[in-house]
């Protein structure tokens, strides 16, 4: 399932649209932070915002895995585990900055992991350690198109 509006594409290179997150990205596994890459930015673009987030986690506002910001316009991806190495990142809902990878519930079912990606019309120059939440507020009046790309994982 990939939502695009306009020419804005993001896919990962590890796993396709509604697949299964290989154990590689894993909390439990290596837990390092997957690559993706994306295409078709407008023009216009000045910087971009990613964001993972679980809404099946059973908590009110569901888990975020992972927030980075400050990735220059012309960056076309975020290699594997690089994500710390050359972007500002956010705080997880483990309260952790940088990657922290899917770790559902045992037995309760799939989750769906939605990797949202902004492109922003200006350069925000945001401190580290954003929330989800504070950087959805911060980018809000700024987002000309995003593109989402959802993995999936169970125990």
């Amino acid at each position: 399932m990939a939502l695009n509006l306009g020419d804005l594409h993001i896919r990962s290179p590890a796993f396709g649209s509604l697949e299964r997150i290989p154990e590689r990205y894993v909390y439990d596994g290596d837990n390092i932070s997957p690559p993706v890459d994306w295409s078709g930015a407008p023009p216009d673009t000045k910087e971009f915002a990613l964001i993972c987030h679980d809404p099946d986690a059973p908590l009110p506002y569901g888990f975020t895995h992972w927030v980075v910001y400050g990735i220059p316009a012309d960056i076309a991806g975020i290699g594997e585990g690089e994500g710390k190495k050359a972007f500002t990142e956010g705080t997880t809902g483990y309260g952790e900055q940088g990657w922290g990878g899917p770790a559902p519930p045992p037995g309760h079912g799939p989750h769906h992991y939605y990797f949202w990606l902004y492109a922003l019309d200006t350069v925000l120059n945001l401190k580290p350690g954003l929330t989800r939440e504070q950087l959805l507020d911060a980018i809000a009046d700024h987002v000309t198109v995003q593109a989402r790309l959802v993995g999936i994982y169970e125990l």
